[in-house]
């Protein structure tokens, strides 16, 4: 079915099924799936689509766009960048007399200080800047959520996986990706969290579920902020 409100188009299915209410879901190829108790008039369909318009498009787009994969970047003034969740522009400054290109957060922009003003230098500049924060960050959610812990880390490092976010081994050793650094705090401490309680459970059983959803009981929404933003996070 299609359907225009607003002044844009969005293609749907509807399947009658038996339950109460009507649920939206929207798959990660961006169609949109209503579905609805047996004889639920269209018009209150529609009218729900129209309720949830615009959160409705902004997921549509978001999936769209995340099945272009990750965009090319380029490292020029503007260009954003993803830091503690949001969108920061960088803004880049030459000084030849400086010996370690560095970068400064300063509440609104990424301020990226260079000797040479090429793509490669500065690229590298903002991994060692979130490689640096992430470790920070990391360590100060550590440190919040010992108490719910008996045992320690023995050790926290920062790598450049391209297939995790944080593991933790059996001598209680703790790594953590880099781009971490990119996504809220809750969601940094969420994985925390998780590699922290595989200090007590090395697996993923329910005694390791229970003790995540124990300390953190919303940590679904943090898994879905990193599975819907991925694609984002990159340099």
């Amino acid at each position: 079915m299609i359907y225009t409100y607003s002044g844009k188009t969005i293609r749907f299915e509807i399947k009658y099924k038996n339950r109460t209410s009507i649920g939206i879901t929207i798959d990660s190829f961006g169609n949109v799936e209503v579905q609805a108790p047996r004889g639920t008039p269209d018009e209150r369909v529609l009218q729900l689509l129209e309720e949830k318009w615009d959160l409705i498009q902004q997921k549509v787009n978001e999936m769209k766009v995340r099945l272009q994969g990750p965009q090319e970047k380029v490292y020029e003034h503007g260009e954003p960048f993803l830091y503690l969740g949001n969108t920061y522009p960088i803004q880049i400054y030459q000084d030849k007399n400086i010996e370690q290109d560095y970068v400064v957060f300063e509440g609104e922009k990424l301020l990226i200080y260079s000797n040479l003003l090429e793509d490669e230098k500065i690229k590298q500049a903002l991994k060692r800047f979130y490689y640096q924060q992430c470790k920070a960050l990391v360590e100060k959610s550590i440190s919040y959520y010992q108490s719910n812990f008996k045992t320690k880390p023995r050790s926290i490092r920062i790598s450049d996986s391209q297939t995790t976010w944080g593991t933790c081994d059996s001598k209680l050793q703790l790594t953590f990706n880099w781009k971490l650094a990119m996504a809220p705090q809750e969601v940094i401490d969420y994985v925390v969290v998780h590699e922290m309680c595989h200090m007590v459970h090395l697996n993923h059983d329910r005694s390791f579920w229970r003790l995540v959803g124990k300390i953190m009981p919303d940590y679904k929404e943090k898994e879905n902020w990193l599975s819907l933003s991925n694609w984002k996070m990159t340099v």
